[in-house]
């Protein structure tokens, strides 16, 4: 009779956790693109918000009355949140939330209407269960009930950690290690479920405040050995070859090698990039990827500053901005260069004030030196290119030479709008907007640049620059492969998005041999080969890219995913392609299966010493020869004469948006 009674009592919890849990699992379906590969994955992206579930709407179980249906309430409003918010945040990085994330959230004013583009308004399904329970407490259809006893909830909360570890027992015989040995939040997700990846990374975050405090001088000698053992030699025909140049960076926003050499409509897309693949001055790599992870255009920066990979969860912008730093400013201060960052956003966007001090620039022009009161020229997350790189012209020749100076652009950035008058350009025709308006702000961008390097020429700039253009990091993401297949006219399925994450590099006026390259590297191999092109040699620094020219490099590109691209093989989400066919190897392929096997084992490798080098913040224990440390206490970036406001209200336009 008891366990009946207590039966009848837990009805409306048992209510509450299924209407969830079907809940999850349907937008898991609807939303999340996790590669399901056999029925064990299948089984467990069923099974795995049951534990959380249980657990969590457990502990409304501790309230009586109509305390009780309250915390339901309310514990359903904060796990639908999360999973909504991943939705979103998914439907654009093709990512989930990380604790990082959510704490840099803060910072990264203008993107609200970025996330207005990925809300739909059939969204309101998603909270559908939550309109259940409140209709039906309102309605009284459930009455108030008796506090339950300790050992009914004791029951409850054990059944829901039997449950996870149940879980948990089987994600392990499908992917041995899941907890110690994966960087792609796709697996924990879709084993675990989002609820439980929230837990285990804010487990995680909290792990890596105590790796710092525990780091000594011991722990560089592994780091140290790696890198050194896996050092390539420069090519002599090119090393030093724009020695004494000045060095401009240019970050293209969101572009990607597709768009180099596309028409539409018989338009070339980007007719001056085109123009730099025929021209013998530059160089422009075609197998060249973007290796960003969470940080997006602050990790592109990050990446090729240091030579180090982003971290695996969240921004190192955000989390380790005060960490030592050994990054190419500071690598040329000792060479008589001065150094600059030029951005069309307040200093506080992305952090990047606080990390630019770390790394050493002597200047950053942010917004407050830009006319940021017309309207027509601003986007919600900065200034449009074509007024950008005119009025830095000014600022870049005030500078003592030679110079390093980056500039990061805008326009191009998603959701890929406000230029339908600037860029006198068409837009394509698929079914999908974010696709379409793409070209458009493409083909913008591409002209901006060639008005800006029209303008080093007038100025005298040119001859004695060195300029390095890089796409940061991919515009069009995996949710968008229905469209991207319209375009190139194949289907896109893993092996082909992997593919697409390639962007542009062209390296101008550099001294050496122009042409296209075909060697496969990544933004990590970006500073040794500018550093040898300069004539400045890297074999002393903690750094793990491989120069670009060199004959001895290796062809293999981690990803912060787990994924690896290799000139030969591809080791996509656990499966081997084949770079010549496109399709998995065949069946008993040894060669290829250890080819494969060998290229993930040297770049989880690669990742894991670089996460250590970040986390520990091991730089500070290691000083080349003839290297001067940077202080931070030495850079402030304060305008004495702004011509915007560098308060928070003046943001008021784009903090709307969010």
């Amino acid at each position: 009779m008891r366990s009946e009674m207590r039966a009848g009592k837990l009805t409306f919890f048992f209510t509450v956790v299924i209407l969830f849990w079907l809940k999850t699992y349907a937008v898991y379906l609807a939303e999340f693109n996790l590669g399901i590969q056999n029925a064990m994955q299948q089984f467990l992206l069923f099974f795995n918000p049951l534990s959380s579930a249980l657990f969590f709407f457990g502990i409304a179980l501790f309230w009586k009355g109509r305390g009780r249906y309250i915390a339901f309430i309310v514990i359903n409003l904060l796990m639908s949140f999360i999973l909504y918010a991943n939705v979103v945040y998914y439907r654009f990085f093709n990512d989930f939330i990380t604790v990082p994330v959510l704490l840099q959230a803060k910072t990264n004013n203008g993107l609200g209407g970025s996330a207005l583009e990925l809300i739909n308004p059939l969204d309101i399904l998603y909270f559908l269960d939550l309109f259940i329970i409140i209709g039906l407490v309102i309605a009284k259809k459930v009455k108030p009930q008796e506090k339950l006893r300790f050992r009914a909830v004791f029951a409850v909360m054990t059944s829901a950690v039997l449950v996870f570890l149940l879980n948990l027992g089987l994600a392990n015989i499908d992917r041995p290690e899941l907890l110690t040995r994966s960087f792609d939040r796709n697996y924990l997700v879709k084993y675990l479920g989002t609820t439980n990846f929230t837990i285990y990374d804010v487990v995680q975050n909290s792990k890596t405040h105590a790796k710092r405090a525990m780091a000594d001088s011991n722990e560089v000698s592994e780091v140290e050995n790696f890198v050194k053992a896996n050092k390539v030699a420069p090519n002599p025909e090119a090393f030093g070859k724009a020695e004494g140049k000045n060095v401009i960076y240019i970050s293209m926003e969101s572009l990607q090698s597709f768009m180099i050499g596309r028409e539409l409509n018989g338009e070339e897309v980007t007719p001056f990039l085109n123009s730099l693949v025929e021209d013998q001055n530059a160089m422009y790599f075609d197998n060249f990827f973007h290796q960003t992870g969470q940080g997006k255009t602050s990790d592109a920066e990050f990446i090729l500053e240091n030579s180090l990979y982003p971290l695996p969860q969240g921004a190192v912008f955000m989390t380790h901005a005060n960490n030592t730093y050994q990054s190419a400013p500071a690598l040329l201060k000792d060479k008589g260069y001065t150094s600059a960052t030029f951005h069309g956003n307040y200093k506080t966007f992305w952090n990047r004030s606080e990390m630019y001090r770390s790394m050493g620039y002597d200047k950053f022009f942010d917004a407050t030196y830009y006319d940021m009161n017309n309207p027509e020229e601003q986007l919600p997350y900065g200034l449009k290119d074509g007024p950008f790189f005119k009025e830095s012209m000014p600022m870049l020749e005030s500078l003592k030479q030679p110079f390093y100076a980056k500039f990061i652009s805008l326009s191009n950035h998603f959701p890929f709008d406000r230029h339908e008058e600037d860029a006198n350009f068409d837009t394509a025709d698929t079914h999908d907007g974010v696709v379409n308006r793409y070209f458009q702000t493409a083909h913008y961008m591409d002209k901006q640049l060639e008005n800006f390097v029209n303008d080093l020429k007038e100025k005298g700039l040119y001859d004695n620059t060195m300029i390095v253009l890089y796409g940061d990091h991919y515009g069009i993401s995996d949710n968008h492969n229905k469209a991207m297949s319209e375009i190139l006219g194949k289907e896109v399925g893993p092996y082909e998005s992997a593919q697409l994450q390639r962007v542009p590099l062209f390296i101008l006026n550099s001294g050496a041999k122009g042409g296209v390259n075909h060697t496969y590297g990544g933004q990590i191999d970006i500073r040794p080969t500018v550093m040898h092109l300069l004539g400045v040699d890297t074999k002393d620094y903690l750094s793990f890219g491989q120069d670009l020219l060199s004959k001895e490099r290796k062809q293999i590109v981690p990803f912060r995913n787990g994924d690896v691209i290799s000139d030969k093989y591809s080791n996509i989400k656990g499966v081997c392609y084949d770079n010549e066919t496109g399709k998995p190897v065949e069946e008993g392929n040894e060669e290829a299966k250890k080819a494969c096997e060998a290229m993930s084992k040297d770049a989880q490798k690669r990742l894991e010493l670089s996460d250590k080098v970040i986390y520990e913040d091991l730089l500070r224990f290691y000083e080349p020869e003839g290297y001067t440390p940077i202080d931070r206490k030495d850079y402030q970036y304060v305008n004495p004469n702004p011509k915007s406001s560098e308060n928070p209200e003046a943001q008021q336009h784009e903090e709307n948006h969010e």
